[in-house]
């Protein structure tokens, strides 16, 4: 199979809860990188275009994440998320958690880079 990604995924076993308006789901975050995370599909979810806001707990820290995202995709007992929106201090927590598990700096730098590119684009 072809590998398409443009951003590298780390693989995550987080519980995170997903928030629409006024509903809270709990979760379980599978994986995440700079644009986008994969969770579990959350009991009594009802699909919708509108924004959701993903959270969630850095390993054994008090570190948390914040991330405004869209449904991109379904399927069997996934979601796929894109991320639309994350302030500066998650994005720098997200960053720093994956070039700890991606290992490679330069790779890194060239992913917050597309980042910044694609979501300065709708501006």
């Amino acid at each position: 199979m072809d590998e398409r990604r443009l951003f590298s995924r780390v693989l995550l076993a987080n519980q995170a809860q997903l928030r629409c308006n006024d509903t809270v789901w709990q979760t379980t975050l599978l994986d995440i990188s700079l644009n986008g995370a994969l969770i579990e599909r959350p009991k009594q979810f009802t699909p919708s275009n509108q924004a959701m806001q993903l959270s969630f707990t850095i390993g054994d820290s008090d570190i948390q994440l914040h991330m405004e995202t869209q449904l991109v995709h379904q399927k069997d007992n996934l979601l796929g998320l894109a991320c639309s929106h994350i302030d500066v201090e998650s994005i720098s927590h997200l960053r720093r958690l994956i070039e700890l598990n991606v290992g490679d700096p330069s790779l890194l730098d060239r992913e917050l880079a597309l980042f910044i590119d694609t979501h300065n684009q709708g501006k």
